[in-house]
């Protein structure tokens, strides 16, 4: 069992920064092993994908909504994924969460992961 933890959320206003961690833990969890995912989720609106990164961070992958202004990053050592949110906008505002995929494989397919965190929430306000 993996259990992920958010942190980082918080009000912020448009055209700020915001830099949300998920540090992961679990019995025979091996962090360093492991593809990692970003996802959000507005009220009323469907999950969808940030970005992903592999597990030694040298490959990642973005989403419409992750290109550009997020970065996504990895601190092995840490067992942490982060994910720096730059130039935010009030359509950003949402509950952020963190997740592993079933199949070690780089992917923004939200059936495709099988452990996630329970959310941090970002408002960005105009």
């Amino acid at each position: 069992q993996v259990q992920l933890v958010e942190s980082g959320g918080g009000s912020v206003q448009a055209g700020g920064s915001l830099r949300l961690s998920c540090l992961a833990s679990g019995s025979g969890y091996t962090f360093s092993g492991y593809y990692m995912g970003w996802f959000r989720q507005a009220p009323g609106k469907e999950r969808e994908a940030v970005a992903a990164i592999s597990p030694g961070g040298g490959r990642t992958y973005y989403a419409d909504a992750g290109k550009g202004r997020f970065t996504i990053s990895r601190d092995n050592a840490k067992n942490t994924v982060y994910l720096q949110m730059n130039s935010v906008r009030p359509e950003d505002t949402a509950m952020y969460y963190c997740a592993a995929p079933f199949q070690p494989r780089l992917t923004l397919v939200p059936d495709d992961y099988r452990y996630w965190g329970q959310g941090t929430h970002v408002t960005v306000s105009s």
